[in-house]
């Protein structure tokens, strides 16, 4: 009840767009439609079977992310979740949800990680198990470096208990593919024999729709 008298006085902040949306929708319904609508990526990152994202890296995805990310609105992990269950090939739901472990730095100074909220809450929404199995060395931070740097200086990954026999790594966003190619040689490392990953968007020069995207070529 009080929840929805203050909503006629301040109406809820659709996150993608800021206007306002109805209760309990943390997205409105036309940016929830933008969403949907966006193309989905086929990327090719080494060591990985498979790499798929809902949308590019642009405009409502843009939002969501940066929102859930930076504007510490972890709700929204839920409508990410949401979005990759919805979309998702049927093939690429299968095996056991591993999120990409996150910077120990990165982790304390948010508090939360989004790969870590949208693996959980994508691992509720597709009953898959879920298995925290790989963690993370500070390395320099990826965010604002050279693609050529990136690749050459990819994260330390390594898995720190029994890694599933299929996984399916999960993340925010995918861009040069040095993080999940890192994860998935821990993976196979500690004995997994199949690895794909899936991601809310693809960062890529250009809209490739399903086509393959040169993000690790």
């Amino acid at each position: 009840m009080l929840e929805e008298i203050l909503a006629l006085i301040a109406p809820p902040a659709c996150a993608v767009c800021g206007a306002g949306c109805e209760l309990r929708r943390r997205v409105c319904e036309r940016c929830d439609a933008a969403l949907r609508r966006l193309p989905p990526v086929r990327s090719a990152v080494p060591g990985l079977d498979e790499v798929w994202s809902v949308a590019p890296y642009e405009g409502a995805a843009r939002h969501l992310i940066g929102a859930l990310k930076f504007g510490s609105r972890l709700g929204l992990a839920e409508e990410a979740a949401s979005l990759i269950a919805g979309r998702l090939p049927g093939e690429l739901l299968d095996g056991t949800i591993v999120p990409v472990p996150p910077a120990p730095l990165r982790r304390r100074h948010r508090g939360f990680d989004s790969a870590e909220a949208i693996a959980a809450a994508l691992a509720r929404r597709t009953v898959l198990p879920l298995a925290p199995c790989l963690g993370r060395s500070q390395s320099a931070r990826q965010v604002g470096r050279r693609r050529a740097e990136r690749l050459a200086d990819p994260p330390r990954v390594r898995p720190v208990s029994p890694a599933p026999e299929r996984a399916l790594l999960v993340d925010d966003v995918i861009t040069t593919g040095a993080t999940l190619a890192a994860c998935a040689e821990a993976l196979r490392e500690a004995g997994a024999s199949s690895v794909a990953a899936v991601t809310l968007a693809a960062s890529q020069p250009s809209r490739r729709g399903l086509g393959e995207s040169p993000l690790a070529a």
